[in-house]
């Protein structure tokens, strides 16, 4: 045998790693999904708040089947995310854990991983889409706008009133009365936030999923708010001239068909002396810079099974959640904006913040 073809051929130790670390992924990936499960039935805040207790008392202040909570808590108990008396047969959730699989702020990454689940439930699809091409529609993610809101609601909740908006330089004018308008506004939390803190200023989201727009407008109706109101519209075709003050968009361009042109359109629609922030994923352009980022496979694995596939299914340009700093900075400048600044939030490491004046 030559020498070239020893040097390709890996050594036993090497395949047994290779190995080890499939069954590794395998396992954490079956972790997921029953942590995406603890989340979505409750089962984490109920052991949150109970002492350690049988799966006959759990699955009852849980209000939930008990043969299904004891079989889940046998996968959390060989996660290491439970304890288990195995003379007593009680269990308790492990006290440090708690922040991460509970409460309704940005610690509690139990909700993130609820796209685990949805990634699952439409892996098939995108499958398919490889050797087609196109992409899925919304409609075909069942339950996305719910998963989505609860994960940005957390960060608008912490966030948004004390750390993001004061990145725009405009609180002074909020307070005293602008144009606002968030473009993707989804169940439009973010929006219903800043209209109850500056009731002397005008909101409207935008958002071309119907789906979406519903919640927003209940949220708003039940403190009664009159200074919010929430269109279907796909922001390619806005069509408004100098007429905003403020535009912000959250985690929403890389998602869009015809990014650029709803970039040029918010570019369009801003008075003199406007206000753009956008927020979306910190990650870099260039696939050699993500390799060390921790969630990068996350990114890429949400691109792959969403982003990305909700705007080809519309023939658009793909951008991917990946999209990148550097694009995104490149393509705000293209749209018009001279001045742009790149921010980071110590509280948001999974976001990049630019702040776009025109």
């Amino acid at each position: 045998m030559s020498t070239l073809q020893t040097e390709t051929i890996p050594q036993a130790d090497a395949v047994e790693a290779g190995a080890e670390r499939l069954v590794g992924i395998l396992k954490d990936a079956s972790i997921a999904v029953l942590a995406s499960i603890g989340h979505q039935t409750g089962l984490f805040e109920t052991l949150a708040g109970l002492p350690a207790a049988s799966s006959e008392q759990i699955a009852d202040a849980a209000g939930l089947n008990e043969r299904y909570v004891r079989e889940w808590l046998g996968g959390m108990v060989t996660a290491r995310f439970v304890e288990y008396d195995a003379v007593a047969k009680t269990y308790l959730l492990e006290r440090a854990l708690v922040p991460s699989v509970s409460g309704p702020g940005v610690d509690n990454l139990a909700r993130t991983l609820t796209y685990v689940t949805l990634m699952g439930e439409v892996a098939g699809k995108i499958a398919d889409k490889f050797r087609t091409g196109g992409g899925l529609s919304y409609s075909d993610y069942p339950g996305f706008v719910q998963i989505q809101a609860a994960d940005s609601g957390a960060v608008h909740d912490a966030s948004l009133l004390e750390s993001i908006l004061p990145l725009t330089g405009r609180m002074e004018a909020l307070h005293a009365g602008i144009d606002v308008a968030d473009i993707g506004c989804g169940a439009g939390h973010a929006v219903n936030l800043m209209a109850a803190a500056f009731p002397a200023s005008r909101f409207t989201g935008y958002d071309f999923f119907e789906e979406a727009l519903d919640p927003g407008r209940a949220e708003a109706q039940r403190p009664g708010l009159d200074n919010v109101r929430f269109e279907l519209l796909d922001a390619s075709a806005l069509d408004i001239s100098e007429g905003l003050d403020l535009i912000t968009v959250f985690d929403a361009i890389h998602d869009l068909a015809h990014p650029a042109t709803v970039l040029r359109n918010i570019h369009r629609a801003l008075r003199p002396g406007g206000t753009f922030p956008m927020v979306d994923m910190k990650a870099s352009s260039n696939l050699e810079d993500n390799i060390d980022l921790p969630w990068a496979a996350f990114l890429y694995a949400i691109s792959t099974t969403h982003c990305m596939s909700v705007s080809l299914a519309q023939d658009g340009a793909g951008l991917g959640t990946v999209w990148g700093v550097q694009l995104a900075e490149s393509m705000v400048r293209e749209a018009g904006f001279d001045g742009v600044e790149v921010r980071d939030l110590e509280e948001d490491p999974f976001n990049a913040y630019f702040v776009a004046r025109k």
